[in-house]
């Protein structure tokens, strides 16, 4: 029986743009070939630009952006689908094929009921009347564990969770009894407590409806608890193709290897030192709201080291750094700062303040003005703090280049001529430039690929020896928290439910919800989501 997807030699090209140069065609995709057969996952999973949607997308005969499939057969149920009028794509896509994108959020319609979405393509393909496809989408609501099947439907978008959400398009993407589904970074998006509730409802819902799929990830620990085979992509080129044991057991090639030891960072957590930070009872609430977000937080930060914030979304992480640096005044509580009481709002702050407490942000896209060279960029805060100009401020923003390992012909760059980890990498030397005492991290790893991630937490490390800056890392990876804490704060609804050293924090007995996040950190071995759900079943049904 032949494959339901077959990819043979594939071909994939765009034109790029420049600057004042003539366009020049680029290759996104090179003689890849790969096949997955019905009842199958196939993982596919590599760094951004590495091809991963873009092959996942070819498999509905799709390219974005001006994407190009100029060569290689791609064969589902037997048919060359690169062949299709724009009549039959129109009937493959929705029907034969459908997909599940990274933001749930930014694919639903705001203004329309979600049955209303989820039926919607099996109704415009006439595949079933409206009383079956609606009785389908409950029991796919139900089979994906979403609260109050029966009902659910009749909600929008913004009354359910972004993991009920990523769920509910799961729902829409079986609803039409595809052959194939493309799971396009379903969970990367989602804490890990809401992340294992989905992934184990794909895992289900793939067996049940013997549906095949393509699973693009960046995350090997996740595609290994659901992929039969992985595909392991770099620069448009097969690394590596598989079975999931060999690929994560014995891995034959060098990149290979590195994704399946990434996180390997070992740091002993340090002494007790005076706090460089003390938050004592910490209350706040935003304006035109009646409840408090942070509830009575108090934790210290000693000088010259790092203290990870953890929790999933809501908890108050983020609110947390929105007090800390005035953004957010707290109404009660008192926060001090290298010996002195912070006053609550940023504009009574001194320029000592501003200049010894900095941050980094997520998303290094949007923290840098896409019209500043990096070179003014990293400048901007020796000249505001520091009076340097000229000669001696491209000096010194050379310097710090250096330091953060990107060294010469960077700085005359913009932001767009720099991958990834190299922009976060900038935002990490403007935060230097003024010489802080603490560094406040907002999830700053989360948005990247997991071995620039691992480059950006060993440099963070060597800074940290080198400068002795302290740093409040926000995060909801347990693995990064290891990697480079030395102390936690488990927060919960605005609160510090647990507190101390990264040692003790990390060694049971837990409390319940501490017992929970640890315990949905995806681990890099078979049979590990089973084992975590067969526990937690244990669990409830001895309650």
């Amino acid at each position: 029986m032949p494959d339901l997807l077959e990819i043979k030699n594939l071909r994939i090209e765009a034109t790029s743009y420049p600057p004042g140069e003539p366009p020049k065609d680029v290759v996104l995709v090179d003689d890849v070939s790969v096949s997955v057969a019905k009842g199958k996952v196939l993982g596919l999973i590599g760094e951004s630009g590495a091809g991963k949607s873009t092959i996942g997308l070819s498999a509905m005969a799709y390219g974005r952006g001006g994407v190009r499939l100029t060569g290689g057969e791609i064969l589902l149920n037997g048919r060359d689908i690169r062949g299709l009028s724009s009549g039959g794509l129109r009937s493959l896509r929705g029907r034969e094929v459908t997909y599940v994108a990274q933001s749930a959020a930014a694919a639903f319609n705001p203004a329309k009921r979600l049955m209303e979405q989820v039926i919607e393509t099996s109704l415009s393909h006439g595949l079933m009347g409206r009383a079956e496809v609606e009785a389908r989408a409950v029991m796919l609501f139900r089979k994906l564990g979403l609260p109050n099947p029966e009902t659910f439907g009749s909600r929008y978008p913004h009354q359910v969770s972004g993991g009920q959400l990523q769920r509910a398009m799961t729902a829409m993407a079986l609803c039409p009894k595809p052959d194939l589904v493309i799971f396009d970074e379903p969970t990367t998006a989602l804490d890990v407590t809401t992340q294992i509730d989905v992934l184990a409802a794909i895992k289900e819902a793939i067996h049940d409806t013997g549906v095949a799929a393509l699973y693009i990830t960046h995350d090997l620990a996740v595609v290994a608890q659901v992929a039969d085979d992985i595909l392991v992509l770099r620069h448009g080129k097969k690394v590596e193709y598989g079975p999931v044991r060999q690929i994560i057991t014995d891995p034959h090639e060098a990149y290979t290897r590195a994704l399946v030891s990434v996180r390997s960072i070992e740091h002993e957590e340090k002494g007790e030192t005076p706090p460089v930070l003390s938050i004592q009872n910490v209350t706040a609430r935003y304006s035109g709201t009646t409840f408090d977000v942070l509830k009575s937080v108090s934790v210290n930060l000693p000088a010259g080291q790092t203290l990870a914030v953890v929790g999933e979304s809501g908890s108050g992480k983020s609110t947390l750094a929105r007090a800390i640096t005035g953004l957010l005044p707290p109404s009660a509580g008192r926060i001090t700062f290298a010996g002195r009481e912070l006053s609550r709002e940023l504009k009574s702050r001194s320029r000592d303040d501003l200049r010894e407490l900095q941050m980094i942000y997520q998303m290094a896209d949007v923290a840098m003005n896409p019209r500043q060279t990096v070179g003014t960029i990293i400048g901007r805060p020796l000249e505001f703090y520091f009076g340097m100009k000229g000669e001696a401020k491209r000096k010194r923003v050379q310097e710090l280049l250096d330091q953060i390992e990107m060294g010469k012909g960077y700085i005359d760059r913009y932001p767009a001529e720099l991958s990834g980890g190299q922009k976060q990498r900038v935002c990490i030397a403007r935060a230097l430039a003024a010489k802080p005492k603490l560094i406040i991290c907002d999830e700053v790893t989360s948005a990247l690929d997991p071995l620039v991630a691992d480059g950006i937490l060993k440099l963070l490390l060597n800074l940290q020896a080198q400068e002795g800056v302290a740093y409040l890392f926000i995060t909801h990876d347990l693995a990064t928290v290891k990697a480079i804490a030395d102390r936690i704060a488990v927060m919960y609804r605005g609160q510090v439910v647990r507190y101390g050293s990264k040692t003790d924090v990390l060694t049971p007995p837990f409390d319940d919800y501490t017992d929970l996040l640890l315990s949905s950190v995806p681990e890099l071995r078979l049979g590990w989501l089973e084992e975590v759900l067969a526990h937690r079943k244990m669990e409830s049904a001895g309650n």
